[in-house]
């Protein structure tokens, strides 16, 4: 599975932005899919993941309440919706993909890995 994320920017504190990831391969919908930030000097983090089999989501407790992750198999895509941004929510954004069912919130529990999209969130 290749992925291909998309959607970063300049964004003030309050905006909404998505992020999209496109993946390819026949096996994308048996992928569960996850978003992970990284901001500078910090480790990468988990944001949120999508379950392929049943769409049951997983989110960091800093974005929940103001992110939503979905899937669109028919476009091989995931979205990050982001809500109420805020200037710590500032990172390169990843997307990844993981041919297990179960969510693992440490990067190395995640197979692919797309290149990331930085977002940038203004005060």
């Amino acid at each position: 599975v290749q992925l291909q994320a998309s959607g970063g920017g300049l964004v003030q504190a309050g905006d909404s932005r998505r992020l999209s990831c496109a993946g390819s391969g026949r096996t994308f919908r048996r992928h569960t899919m996850g978003w992970f930030r990284q901001a500078p000097g910090k480790e990468r983090e988990f944001v949120a993941a999508i379950r392929w089999l049943d769409s049951i989501t997983d989110y960091a407790d800093s974005v929940k309440g103001r992110f939503t992750i979905s899937r669109d198999n028919s476009k091989n895509t995931v979205y990050l919706q982001m809500n109420s941004l805020k200037p710590e929510d500032t990172a390169v954004y990843y997307c990844a993909a993981n041919p297990r069912l179960q969510i693992g919130r440490k990067p190395n529990d995640w197979q692919y890995w797309g290149q990331g999209t930085l977002v940038t969130v203004s005060s």
